[in-house]
């Protein structure tokens, strides 16, 4: 084996789950270290200018994987501007973002989603892979407490009532089988942080997705929420996050579950409590009873608002899969 072969097979294959703001928060700090790196991306949305052109187009969302990929991408930060620019003119143009307009143009093009998606890497020289959990265009629904049933991703968090489980329609979506290969590959799997519902259990709700994580060799790391969502997550700990996906897909997913132990300063937590949201309590008991490793930390950036410290979070990724 030569020397460049060598150091191609030692350096760590991590996959990382999920959509929204968190996932794109986390790469940006995975990016920076010698990693194979895929992202594994929901496609859920139906809001805004995703919202319509999966209407319009008959395609899976492009939001979330735009996102992704300028999180990953070594970009120029006038081209990240044009990428998340967003039209406030022009009829039909007016809420539509200029990255998703690329992406369906590159769906068109290529005849297919995940190959427009990949062109683009391309293109944007991405630190990594972007992958779409399905290839289809799925629409989520949620059972609620009251026993209504509700459509869409976006509206689910605005019934204001407590969600008693979450499903995909079409339920047998197959996933994208680069994702499943990269899954069996990993040395390590990240699922989270992002919403719960909304953009977590889409992906894992993809068939064979939950099993094909379970049966793979990697570390499996969650990384918990550091405040709960108003609409999806009110009042809930850790455990109870763990708890909700479990009921969902199976137990035994995790190895380790991330969890912050910092309390937000005041003025952020009062900001917040008025948005519906508070703290995330660690119960770290309750979630090794489920048999995963717990590690907690001080997982707060801070500053308008509060993020994932991606910096650290990443350094942990690191230790925990060269274990």
């Amino acid at each position: 084996m030569s020397n460049s072969e060598a150091e191609e097979k030692e350096i760590p294959r991590l996959v990382v789950i999920g959509g929204g703001t968190g996932l794109s928060v986390l790469l940006r700090g995975l990016k920076r270290f010698p990693l194979d790196l895929t992202a594994i991306v929901t496609v859920a949305d139906d809001g805004g200018s995703s919202g319509r052109l999966r209407s319009e187009m008959q395609m899976p969302p492009p939001g979330d994987v735009r996102n992704v990929l300028v999180a990953l991408a070594d970009v120029e930060p006038l081209l990240e501007k044009v990428l998340q620019y967003r039209f406030s003119n022009g009829d039909g143009l007016a809420g539509h973002n200029l990255g998703n307009l690329i992406i369906a143009a590159l769906k068109d093009i290529t005849g297919d989603f995940n190959h427009g998606i990949q062109e683009l890497s391309r293109v944007l020289a991405i630190r990594g892979r972007v992958l779409p959990s399905t290839g289809q265009t799925i629409t989520l629904k949620a059972e609620m407490s009251d026993g209504s049933l509700v459509e869409g991703e976006s509206r689910i968090p605005r019934v204001g009532c407590r969600i008693e489980r979450v499903f995909i329609d079409p339920e047998d979506a197959k996933p994208v089988d680069e994702a499943m290969e990269a899954i069996s590959e990993a040395d390590g799997i990240v699922i989270g942080p992002g919403s719960l519902y909304t953009s977590l259990l889409p992906n894992l709700l993809v068939k064979g997705m939950a099993d094909a994580i379970r049966a793979s060799s990697a570390k499996k790391i969650y990384i918990c929420n550091v405040m709960t969502q108003a609409g999806e997550t009110d009042g809930y700990t850790a455990s109870d996050h763990v708890e909700a996906i479990y009921r969902h897909v199976g137990s035994e997913l995790f190895d380790v579950v991330i969890a912050n132990d910092a309390i937000p300063p005041l003025a952020i937590q009062q900001r917040y409590a008025a948005e519906g949201a508070d703290p995330v309590l660690p119960d770290m008991d309750r979630i090794r009873k489920h048999g995963c490793e717990v590690v907690s930390a001080n997982l707060l950036e801070t500053r308008d608002v509060l993020r994932h410290d991606a910096s650290f979070l990443s350094r942990s990724i690191m230790r925990l899969i060269r274990k």
